[in-house]
C-alpha cells in the first residue's frame, strides 16, 4: 500500500481533508409520530353496542368530523360505530314502543276489570239460572272472565245450560261446532220456553273447549243467552215449572219446529241434495207432532178457533214438504220448499200464541224471514258462538 505524498511546503498548501462518512439516508417520515386513533370513533362503538345507542350516533358523527379535520385514525370504526348506533336505536325504539303499549294495554284491562260488579266466579263454575258480568260486556271472547250476580242486577249473560260436551275427539271440528250448538238452541228452548218474549238483542252464546283444554280433560261446555247491547234486569227464564201445562207443551212443539227449520243442511242443495230431502222428511215430522199436538187435548176452547186455523196452514205445509221430501231435482226442491214457507202465516201463529197467554209480539228475526240461528261469531276454536234468540 503506499502513502499519500506528503503536502507542498509553504503556507496554505495541504491536502483537502477526507469527505465525512455518509451512511444511507433516513426512511420518508422518520422522526414523526403516527396519527392517533379517534377516541369517538371506538366510543360510538362502544355505545351502540353497550351502553346507549342515541349516544353512539353522536360519538360517531363527532369522530368523522374530527377525522377529516384532524387526519386522525378510526374512520371505518367510527362508519361501523353509527351504523351499528342507528340500529340499536331503531331498535330501543321498537322495543320502549311495544312495551309501552303492552303498559297501556294492561292499565286499560285493569281499568275494566275494576269497573265490573259482581263476585268474580270461574266460567266453569257457572250453573243454569246464573247471571253474570264480563269486562267491557264482550261475550265474544274465547272464554270471558265472569262475574256472578244477582239477576235482578244489570248484567250481561244468564246461563241456561252447563253440562258435559259430547262429541269426537276434536271438539274443534263442524261436527262437534254443530252438536255445541244444537245443544245450546235445545237448552235455551227449555230454559227460555216463550222464543217471542226474549228481548230483541238477546243472543245465545257457548263456550266450549279448545283442543288443548280438551287435551287436558275439560269437557265443560256453557250455554248463555246474552243481553249487553242494552242494560237489562231480572231473569229471562221461563221454563216448564213457570208455565201452564198446555202453554209448556205447546211451546215444545213450535219450538221442534222452528229448530229443525233452522238447521238446515251445510252446503247448497244442488251439492247435497239427499241431505235436503232427509231434513224435509224431518220438517213434515216436526210439523205432524205440532198437529197431532193441536188435535188433542191441549187445544181447549180457548184456542179452538186459532188451532183450527193454524192446523190447515199445518197440512198445507207438510204437503209441500213432503213434495220436496221426494224431489227429484234441485229445481224441484227448491219449488217446493218455497211453497211449503208461504203455506203458514206469522199471523196465524201470532193469534194461537195469544190464545195460549203467550207472547204475541213478532220476532225482528222472523219478521225478516230468517229464523235462520247458525252460528255467528268464534265457537269453530273453541270459544263462543252467537246468533239471534
Amino acid at each position: 500500500m503506499s502513502n499519500p505524498p506528503s503536502p507542498p511546503p509553504g503556507p496554505g498548501h495541504s491536502w483537502p481533508p477526507p469527505p465525512p462518512y455518509q451512511g444511507w439516508p433516513p426512511p420518508p417520515g422518520h422522526g414523526q409520530q403516527p396519527p392517533a386513533l379517534n377516541g369517538f370513533a371506538l366510543a360510538s362503538l362502544l355505545s351502540g353496542l353497550l351502553c346507549f345507542p342515541p349516544l353512539g350516533i353522536a360519538f360517531g358523527i363527532a369522530a368523522l368530523v374530527q377525522i377529516t379535520k384532524r387526519g386522525d385514525r378510526g374512520k371505518v370504526l367510527a362508519i361501523v360505530g353509527l351504523v351499528v348506533s342507528v340500529v340499536m336505536t331503531g331498535a330501543l325504539v321498537f322495543t320502549a314502543e311495544r312495551l309501552l303499549s303492552s303498559v297501556d294495554d294492561r292499565f286499560d284491562a285493569l281499568s275494566r276489570y275494576s269497573d265490573v260488579e259482581g263476585e268474580l266466579t270461574d266460567l266453569d263454575d257457572l250453573r243454569a239460572g246464573d247471571c253474570f258480568n264480563v269486562p267491557g260486556g264482550d261475550l265474544v271472547d274465547e272464554r270471558p272472565v265472569t262475574y256472578r250476580i244477582d239477576c235482578a242486577r244489570v248484567h250481561h249473560g244468564e246461563v241456561t245450560a252447563a253440562e258435559a260436551l259430547k262429541v269426537p275427539d276434536d271438539p274443534e271440528s263442524r261436527a262437534a261446532d254443530r252438536a255445541a250448538e244444537d245443544t245450546c238452541w235445545k237448552a235455551q228452548d227449555e230454559y227460555a220456553m216463550d222464543t217471542w218474549a226474549l228481548p230483541e238483542y238477546a243472543e245465545m252464546f257457548y263456550y266450549a273447549p279448545s283442543r288443548e283444554s280438551w287435551r287436558e280433560g275439560d269437557r265443560a261446555l256453557v250455554c248463555v243467552i246474552g243481553t249487553t247491547e242494552e242494560e237489562w234486569r231480572g231473569s229471562l227464564r221461563k221454563d216448564a215449572a213457570m208455565l201452564k201445562p198446555e202453554q209448556a207443551a205447546f211451546l215444545r212443539a213450535v219450538n221442534s219446529v222452528e229448530f229443525v227449520m233452522s238447521r238446515p243442511p251445510d252446503g247448497d242443495v244442488e251439492d247435497v241434495l239427499p241431505e235436503y230431502r232427509a231434513w224435509a222428511r224431518a220438517m213434515d215430522e216436526a210439523l205432524g207432532a205440532e198437529g197431532k199436538l193441536l188435535q188433542g187435548e191441549a187445544a181447549g176452547p180457548a184456542t179452538e178457533k186459532a188451532a183450527a186455523a193454524q192446523l190447515k196452514e199445518i197440512e198445507a205445509a207438510r204437503t209441500q214438504w213432503r213434495h220436496a221430501a221426494q224431489a227429484r231435482t234441485p229445481e224441484d226442491f227448491d219449488e217446493a220448499w218455497s211453497r211449503a214457507l208461504a203455506a203458514m202465516s206469522l199471523e196465524t201463529e201470532k193469534a194461537l200464541r195469544g190464545a195460549y197467554g203467550l207472547s204475541t209480539q213478532i220476532p225482528q228475526w222472523l219478521q225478516d224471514g230468517g229464523g235462520d240461528l247458525e252460528d255467528g261469531d268464534g265457537g269453530s276454536d273453541g270459544g263462543p258462538s252467537s246468533g239471534s234468540a
